[in-house]
């Protein structure tokens, strides 16, 4: 399956865990990856199993990337 296809079919269940903020296609270690972006991240032992990102969706890494607090600019 192609890695655009695992991000559209994981996204929204991605989107729905504590702090993520976004979620893109990307490279980790020069090879393509799931990017989820988050508000900054957690320890693993203060997250619920079910709020834990996985570290692989399909055949692709996931690379959790902290990008702070969005906000939309106003200019």
């Amino acid at each position: 399956m192609k890695i655009e296809q695992i991000k559209e079919r994981n996204e929204n269940d991605l989107m729905e865990l504590p702090n993520v903020v976004g979620v893109g296609i990307g490279e980790k270690n020069g090879k393509p990856a799931i990017k989820v972006f988050v508000t900054h991240k957690v320890e693993l032992s203060s997250l619920k199993p079910k709020e834990i990102i996985p570290k692989r969706l399909g055949q692709y890494d996931v690379d959790v990337e902290e990008i702070g607090i969005v906000m939309a600019g106003t200019e």
